[in-house]
Parts: C-alpha cells; sequence; structure tokens
C-alpha cells in the first residue's frame, strides 16, 4: 500500500510538543519522501488551566482535544508524549496507537540558575514543581528543600525561575533537548535519584484504527525495545488504575540479550512510605510483565496507599 499524498499531524500547541511534531515530520520524510505532512495545532484543557490536574480530569487534560481532532476526521495522525496519555482506562474507541518513536533520555534535570546540583541545596530552598512523584521523592530524598506549584510548558516555567518564583526547578532532560535548552540544566538525576514517570521519554503516534493507509505509513517508525518497555509499563499503570494526583513512578528497560525489566515505586506524597518492586522477564511478554510487578505492589498495599490520596 502507498503511503498517503497528505498526513495531517494534530498536537497540543506548546514549544515542546510543535519541536516533537517537527521530529515525526522528519522522520516521515524520511521514509515517505513523497508524503507531505501539516500540522494541526490545538490548546489543551491542560495548557489553559494551571490550577490542579485532577479538576480538570487529570492527564486526560493534555490530550482530549487531540483525541477529539483526530476522531472528528481533522487530522490523520496524532503525537502524544506516552506520560500525558491515561493507562487507567483504554484508548479513546476507534483510535489505536501506531508506532512509538525510539526512547529519549527518561531522566529528570534540576535546573538552577547558578549551577547548584541537588545535594547542594540549602535548607528551604524552593524547588518548583507540580508533579507529585518529583515532590514525594524529594521529600523522601531531600526533605530540607520545599517544593513549590509550578504549572505550565517548560518555558514558561523556565521564565518564572527566572523571575525568582523558584530558587530551582525539576524538568525532563528530554524536553529540555527537544525544545533547545539543555544548557540550562545543573544536575542530571539518575532513574535511581529520581524514578521517572510512565511512559518517559516516548513519543507515541496514534490514528484512527479505520485508517490503515495512514496505519501502514508510520508503523515503520516503531522502535521494537521502546514498544516493549512501553506495553510493560502502561500495562503496570493500568493494574495499579493510580489517579493523577498518585505519586507512581517506573520504567521498563529492553536489554540487548533479550531480556526485559521492570523497576517502580508508588510513594505516599509525603515520601515517608515508599514501595518499591524490580523484576525481571526473559520469556514473559511485556503485559504479563507490568501486570506481576503491579501485583507485587499491590501485596505491599499499594492499593490502599493510593486510594487515601485525594483526587
Amino acid at each position: 500500500m502507498s503511503a498517503p499524498e497528505l498526513i495531517r499531524i494534530v498536537s497540543r500547541d506548546s514549544p515542546m510538543a510543535l519541536a516533537q511534531v517537527e521530529r515525526v515530520r522528519a522522520e516521515l520524510a524520511a521514509l515517505h519522501p513523497a508524503t507531505a505532512t501539516e500540522v494541526v495545532p490545538v490548546r489543551t484543557t491542560g495548557d489553559k488551566w494551571m490550577g490542579d490536574l485532577s479538576k480538570v480530569e487529570g492527564k486526560g487534560a493534555f490530550t482530549k482535544e487531540v483525541d477529539a481532532a483526530l476522531l472528528a476526521g481533522e487530522a490523520d495522525l496524532a503525537v502524544h508524549c506516552v506520560k500525558d496519555v491515561p493507562a487507567d482506562r483504554p484508548l479513546p474507541a476507534g483510535t489505536t496507537f501506531a508506532a512509538f518513536l525510539r526512547r529519549d533520555d527518561i531522566r529528570d534535570a534540576l535546573v538552577h540558575p547558578h549551577g547548584l546540583t541537588l545535594d547542594q541545596l540549602p535548607d528551604g530552598a524552593r524547588v518548583g514543581t507540580s508533579s507529585v512523584r518529583r515532590s514525594a521523592q524529594l521529600a523522601a530524598s531531600h526533605p530540607h528543600v520545599r517544593c513549590v506549584p509550578f504549572r505550565g510548558n517548560a518555558n514558561r516555567r523556565l521564565a518564572k525561575l527566572a523571575a525568582g518564583e523558584a530558587d530551582a526547578i525539576l524538568l525532563a532532560v528530554a524536553g529540555l533537548h527537544r525544545i533547545g535548552r539543555p544548557e540550562v540544566i545543573s544536575d542530571v538525576l539518575s532513574p535511581e535519584a529520581m524514578c521517572p514517570p510512565i511512559g518517559a521519554g516516548v513519543l507515541a503516534l496514534q490514528c484512527r484504527e479505520d485508517d490503515t493507509a495512514t496505519i501502514g505509513a508510520v508503523s515503520p517508525l516503531n522502535h521494537p525495545g521502546t514498544h516493549r518497555e512501553i506495553t510493560a509499563e502502561r500495562m503496570f499503570l493500568h493494574v495499579l488504575q493510580g489517579h493523577c494526583n498518585s505519586p507512581i513512578a517506573g520504567f521498563a528497560t529492553a536489554h540487548r540479550n533479550g531480556d526485559l525489566s521492570l523497576r517502580a515505586c508508588v510513594f505516599t506524597p509525603d515520601g515517608k512510605t515508599v514501595l518499591n518492586a524490580h523484576e525481571w522477564a526473559g520469556p514473559l511478554d511485556p503485559a504479563t510483565l507490568g501486570t506481576s510487578v503491579a501485583v507485587s505492589l499491590l501485596r505491599q498495599g499499594a492499593r490502599e496507599l493510593i486510594d487515601t490520596i485525594a483526587h
């Protein structure tokens, strides 16, 4: 089947989201030189609302309008950060993931105007983040610093930092590279020091299920190792049924020998309780691994912990 003459790509309209679309356009151009692409930017509820995400559908606030444009036929392909796509419920009926691009850096970065590392922050330092995952882990590892709410896209957060609204901020390494600002990073945190969110560093390409032409055109962009990792991670999150206020973190790793591992954590918001699980799978399929790790955490009390957090 030949590729379509035109593929319309819908995405959030933030600078980072549009930079991510440009990566997809470049990879599609290399694969299908005769196919033109057109960007359909949309403003999502999550981008417009600067308050608590739990009051506007949680993570779904970043995908609802994108999904609607795809289902309405206003676009043929949606580009999502996997970490923003809810896993506690299925994809919208009639849509499917056609590809997961090769994974970028999964780590978090500290941005400090004077280049301090996380361990060098003084008592009472204000760290800007609205991520319950980051806040819980900071409370556990660096209780002497104070998290302050920080919403907005990466550029807006950097501007708030420059204006003195915090002493430092935490952002994704991959995101800073995507917007061309890696020079602001003062400290890169290992996954052991700051366990990343489910789906970190991965872009997903979503199509309508009946659009076989577009699915056929973009599916060669799928990276098999990343696909296995994301399948395990999203099944893990699905079984846990966490909500947007749940401090849940984890990442899978596809190893060169064919093994797949998944490390995951569930925290209380104050960081005083941390549940850990880390399992390896050789012949196990990724979904089974994700289920197994989730069950391990549920046996440790993850369900009760998640259910006690308001959302």
